[in-house]
């Protein structure tokens, strides 16, 4: 069968190519030599032509009758604008029913609160209290418009230049809400085709701002500087393109994802070294770390010139809301025009400003307060080092004490079930309020899960004590089967 097959392809080669071959397939036309060859590209131009200029086809329209329109009508499924219901979404979260101080009231039960982060235990501050309802008095409750427009207010750069003041840096800029300094800091200043270098661990605020700036991003291993080295290795070495392109940095002071402290003394030693630039995100270490609460730079003695980029909201230790952005004059200047959570969003409400003034006012004349906070976070280690079936994560400096499981169930759902069960006994059982942590799919952090102690030096010895007991008692209960 393949020889007779083979041998008529031969043959038919043959017959074209003698064809092609003969005198009559060969031609001169007003001095042009035609021959075969040609002839067959030329009818094929004319086919592809022929092809190319004819309308597509189009079938013959006819309108649906009634009822094949009411049939396609009782078909047709809509596409769900968000993924099904779950039972665990259903689950109403404890509402308060009074300030989240260090005691706050839940359901008319007074309980004992460690899931706000109120580091300073500012909130109802006699004195921050009559700094807002001065604010409101003067200006009201804010001037529902822009920065840059008409929404700039005297208290704005009196709290901006104050805050300046306090960190040692030439100028900062204030925004109308916490988590939208951070994703609106970094694409102001990374935009497509940067470097940037991040640590695996950040919140997502931080990953919002990552993906916004079309930046490639790069992760390196949680508060691992090894990994951070080898990663600035490999993108720098013998790449060309990476000398001519932005390179950042970005890491939390304090992770809120696992309470671990950010190195900051080998971070800028190796952003020197290759020739990074550093966004610091210092929403919970601002008030809190260094020998008078300057944050990360105080905390290891680093000149706080060398930190490119400084992030914090003002909803922790101030006990206020909003955020800033801090640094040299120029890094400030320019997100006046270029950050959309600045130039897009109302001001500030005037009284949150007059709040951090007189926050930061307080921490300057009582620095005595951080010696408390850290006092009561030694004393709450104390109590949770030996809670059965979890473990410390955080920092023993960390005001976020993380708890994380000694023994997973092999599935985030199976913890986050675990820790619920244990969060909500501790509130039910003894009165006192602790969180568990809550990822939503748009969230890509790959740390475990785990329970956050916000500690405040507005809690007392009895208040610590509680939770320790409780916590070891429910630990014990539910985690059983997995001791």
């Amino acid at each position: 069968m393949a020889s007779a097959f083979m041998n008529m392809t031969t043959t038919t080669l043959a017959w074209v190519s003698s064809a092609f071959d003969a005198p009559l397939a060969r031609a001169v036309v007003f001095g042009v030599l035609i021959d075969g060859h040609l002839v067959v590209e030329v009818l094929l131009v004319v086919v592809i032509l022929f092809l190319l200029t004819r309308k597509s086809y189009k079938p013959p329209k006819k309108p649906l009758t009634e009822k094949e329109i009411d049939e396609l009508c009782e078909e047709w499924v809509p596409e769900p604008l968000c993924p099904p219901i779950t039972e665990e979404m259903q689950a109403e979260p404890p509402t308060l029913e009074s300030a989240a101080g260090p005691h706050t009231v839940i359901n008319g039960k007074e309980v004992v609160n460690f899931a706000s982060a109120n580091y300073l235990g500012l909130i109802g501050n006699e004195k921050i209290i009559g700094s807002c309802i001065g604010s409101l008095e003067k200006y009201g409750v804010g001037s529902c418009g822009p920065r840059g427009f008409y929404g700039t207010i005297d208290v704005h750069l009196d709290c901006e230049t104050k805050i300046a003041k306090f960190l040692g840096t030439p100028d900062s800029i204030l925004y109308s809400y916490g988590i939208s300094t951070i994703f609106s800091v970094i694409p102001a200043f990374c935009k497509k085709g940067d470097i940037i270098v991040a640590d695996e661990g950040v919140h997502w605020g931080v990953q919002n701002g990552l993906y916004l700036s079309r930046s490639s991003v790069v992760y390196f291993k949680h508060n691992d500087m090894t990994s951070l080295a080898n990663t600035l290795e490999k993108l720098t070495r013998g790449n060309k393109r990476a000398e001519k392109v932005r390179r950042y940095i970005v890491i939390e002071a304090i992770y809120q994802n696992s309470g671990q402290i950010a190195p900051l003394d080998e971070i800028v030693r190796l952003k020197e070294k290759y020739h990074f630039r550093v966004i610091l995100e210092e929403s919970h270490s601002f008030g809190v770390l260094g020998n008078s609460g300057r944050g990360l730079a105080e905390h290891y003695g680093v000149p706080i010139e060398k930190i490119d980029i400084i992030t914090a909201g003002m909803g922790n230790a101030l006990a206020t809301d909003g955020g800033f952005c801090t640094g040299s004059v120029r890094v400030v200047d320019h997100q006046r025009l270029s950050s959309s959570g600045y130039v897009f969003s109302a001001s500030l409400p005037p009284y949150l400003a007059s709040a951090a003034i007189s926050a930061v006012d307080y921490l300057e004349e009582n620095p005595n307060i951080l010696t408390t906070l850290r006092s009561n976070i030694a004393l709450l280690w104390e109590g949770l080092s030996n809670v059965p079936g979890l473990v410390i994560a955080s920092h023993p400096l960390s005001p976020i004490i993380f708890l994380k499981l000694k023994k997973s169930t092999g599935s985030s759902k199976g913890d986050s079930q675990l820790l619920d069960t244990i969060a909500e006994r501790v509130l039910e059982e003894d009165s006192v309020f602790i969180v568990t942590m809550k990822r939503s799919i748009l969230d890509k952090c790959r740390l475990p899960l785990g329970i956050r102690i916000f500690v405040s030096a507005g809690h007392s010895e009895s208040d610590l004590s509680n939770v320790s007991t409780s916590l070891k008692r429910v630990a014990a209960s539910v985690l059983f089967e997995l001791l």
